[in-house]
């Protein structure tokens, strides 16, 4: 009896120091918390909030140290449950995890949450009015997603992704800037030469430690003549990972500046060789972009396809390069339900943004071969599905007569719709930098212009629907 009751009094007195000792475990873990050591923190906010689930700050604790350290689902709960009971950190952490998971509504939501709380105690605003402002602009694009065709993608290590750019040769190489200049100096670059080899553009740090964009000749047979790109191109932010067309005008390059989502940004410009300046670059909209680093635009007008890298959702020292098939008509995702365009927006499957029927395995196979300079090229003007087994990319492969000349008027009429939504986009420009009295003269031009876009849009579809219908019919009789 005697061993018995010595283990009753301890049992006593270690329930009796239970609150000290969680006490001390909660003073550790905050400290921890406040000197940033989130991944230390937060094993003790953890017990804690399994053993008291309704107490707001445990949960608020536990879900900031979740988001911290890269546990995004986890910490979403939490910080719901924190937000629930009003506490104003997890207003300005739920804004950052639903940026990243692109509910961008949401994001502006809680953002507006938080900015009330600064405002009532005086504090400054711009840092967060600044981040729900670019919660504003990713909702608009993600509304605006493209209808891009992404045919494949592969996860690398980081270092490793210009491994999976196999460009034709007409379409110039691609050369990590340490092996290009031969240098020992750290420059995370990447040298990009036309097929002339006679130009090239690349970035380097400058003396403020920011990555700009350069290019160079080559005379003679040495480069020089170094000259950085303009200051509507380089910005207070990095600049990166440029590519040329084979047109010689236009440029595509990543920024972290220019208004980016987050990280690296895609952008494109085209070079004035009359005024040897370059126009206001245009930031690219959704799937290329993200709240993360997005970068190395390259298109192989030879092979017709395109690629470029992105860390979003991989992880440290990952990335993914999607290959996609380029479409100058930048269709939109055309659904209503915001959940199908946020899949699309964020790439969450490769399959999701395949056409019905088609099958990219040629593409896939031909992305991946060597294709010396003078090749034939590969003729693709379009891709009409016709079944499961038969695709055409030319005219010519229609065999109905009658299917053809649908397929022409289709075709027409998205051509049609390209020029109408380029003059659209010129008024538009127009319009933002015009007086009060010249917007009001554009205002009827350009509705007159969208009305046009409107009425015409829907027609392509019905003449292609023509053409497959008819095009079925003849391939059914001709057997």
């Amino acid at each position: 009896m005697k061993g018995f009751g010595y283990k009753i009094l301890l049992l006593a007195g270690l329930f009796l120091m239970m609150p000290q000792l969680r006490a001390q475990s909660l003073d550790q873990a905050k400290k921890l918390y406040n000197q940033g050591e989130y991944e230390k923190a937060k094993p003790a906010f953890a017990k804690l909030v399994k053993t008291s689930p309704n107490n707001s700050s445990y949960n608020q604790w536990y879900g900031v140290c979740c988001f911290e350290t890269g546990e995004l689902e986890e910490s979403q709960r939490y910080l719901e449950f924190a937000a629930k009971r009003k506490i104003p950190e997890a207003y300005r952490y739920l804004g950052q995890l639903y940026y990243l998971t692109y509910r961008f509504d949401e994001a502006v939501e809680m953002y507006d949450e938080y900015i009330s709380f600064l405002e009532k105690r005086k504090k400054d605003t711009a840092g967060w009015e600044a981040k729900r402002d670019l919660a504003e602009t990713a909702a608009r694009m993600m509304r605006n997603t493209e209808d891009v065709q992404v045919i494949d993608s592969v996860v690398v290590d980081k270092d490793q992704f210009l491994s999976v750019y196999p460009l034709s040769e007409e379409s110039g190489s691609l050369i990590p800037y340490t092996q290009f200049f031969d240098t020992a100096r750290p420059v995370e670059s990447v040298v990009y030469r036309n097929e002339k080899q006679d130009r090239i553009y690349y970035a380097h740090p400058t003396e403020e430690d920011r990555y700009c964009l350069y290019t160079q000749s080559r005379l003679m047979d040495k480069w020089g003549d170094e000259k950085q790109l303009p200051m509507n191109i380089n910005s207070q932010e990095d600049e990166n990972y440029p590519f040329l067309l084979s047109d010689g005008v236009t440029v595509y390059f990543a920024s972290k500046g220019n208004g980016s989502l987050g990280g690296y940004d895609l952008f494109i410009t085209r070079y004035n060789t009359n005024s040897d300046t370059y126009l206001t670059p245009e930031q690219m909209g959704m799937p290329f972009n993200s709240p993360y680093n997005d970068y190395m635009m390259v298109i192989d007008e030879t092979k017709g396809l395109g690629w470029f890298v992105s860390d979003r959702f991989q992880p440290e020292g990952k990335v993914a390069v999607y290959l996609f098939i380029p479409n100058d008509e930048r269709n939109r995702v055309e659904t209503d339900n915001e959940a199908i365009k946020r899949e699309r927006a964020r790439i969450t499957a490769i399959r999701d943004s395949w056409k019905e029927g088609a099958d990219y395995a040629r593409l896939v196979e031909l992305a991946r071969m060597h294709m010396p300079s003078g090749a034939n090229e590969i003729k693709k003007d379009f891709d009409f599905v016709i079944t499961d087994q038969v695709v055409y990319y030319t005219l010519d492969e229609i065999q109905s007569p009658e299917a053809r000349s649908y397929y022409e008027k289709a075709v027409a009429l998205r051509n049609q719709l390209r020029s109408l939504a380029g003059e659209l986009n010129g008024l538009r420009q127009a319009y933002a930098s015009a007086d009060a009295s010249q917007q009001q003269k554009l205002k009827p031009v350009i509705l007159q212009a969208e009305q046009k876009i409107e009425s015409l849009s829907a027609e392509p579809e019905g003449w292609e629907i023509k053409a497959r219908n008819a095009e079925l019919f003849f391939l059914r009789n001709k057997r």
